[in-house]
């Protein structure tokens, strides 16, 4: 399978490949390559540590915990402007239900999808010299994008449960792929759905905008609304639903 690759990415990973480190895209731009969709951003995952990183590239910047550094290409296109280049990573326990009690290094990029939130994110593509790009797909993450399933690796409610945002994650992406939600996946968000009320309510205006924005966003409030989120996002618009309107009125309330 070929893949047309930027050459700012394929500079970044041949001077992490001379340098005896590997590299892969990792995330929602090898889901968008295989959809064949132009992806919003391009994220590398390494086993070379931040500061061998740094060695490697002069021109970069590193200011956060999760091991991400990112790199200037000096391309004009905003999405390859900085690239992100991140060491393979595991994550502990996250007893606030929203960031992860510890990081540390994982050994493998396999182990490093096991962190990820859904299947169809869970993927990485190689992009060795010379070498034709080879996916690596632990979780059966091409199987639910060729069948349009939005499936979380591992439990669902136990992916939920680290980060309680993914459960409005779900949806967006369910919309903006026209994607359907595995029933196990869906059973999860309506049992957990409350967890919504500890996060901050910032970063859940911010996923609502996400969803909002979409043309299809009136399938995301539909969604929102069966999968029990609504009422803890926008309860207003939760009390129109049923609420019939006068007689030069066909929708509901809500529907409207």
């Amino acid at each position: 399978m070929s893949f047309n690759i930027p050459r700012e990415i394929e500079n970044i990973a041949e001077k992490l490949q001379k340098a005896n480190f590997q590299a892969f895209l990792v995330g929602g731009c090898v889901r968008d390559l295989i959809i064949e969709r132009e992806p919003k951003d391009w994220d590398i995952a390494t086993n070379a540590k931040p500061d061998e990183i740094q060695k490697i590239f002069s021109d970069s910047v590193y200011e956060n915990k999760f091991g991400t550094v990112g790199i200037k290409t000096g391309s004009k296109k905003p999405t390859l402007e900085i690239v992100e280049v991140t060491t393979y990573r595991l994550e502990g326990k996250y007893t606030d239900k929203r960031h992860p009690d510890e990081i540390r290094s994982a050994k493998t990029i396999e182990e490093d999808l096991s962190r990820r939130d859904f299947t169809i994110n869970a993927l990485a593509l190689s992009i060795a010299e010379g070498e034709k790009s080879k996916i690596i797909d632990p979780f059966a993450g091409q199987q639910d994008i060729e069948n349009r399933i939005i499936r979380t690796v591992g439990e669902p409610e136990e992916r939920f449960s680290e980060d309680a945002l993914r459960l409005m994650r779900a949806v967006r992406f369910a919309v903006e792929l026209d994607f359907n939600i595995e029933e196990k996946t869906a059973e999860a968000i309506k049992k957990q759905a409350g967890l919504l009320e500890i996060i901050a309510k910032e970063r859940v205006r911010d996923e609502l905008e996400k969803i909002i924005m979409i043309a299809s966003a009136a399938r995301g409030i539909e969604l929102l609304e069966k999968s029990g989120l609504l009422k803890y996002i926008m309860p207003e618009l939760r009390e129109g639903v049923g609420v019939g309107q006068n007689k030069h009125h066909i929708y509901t309330v809500f529907e409207h």
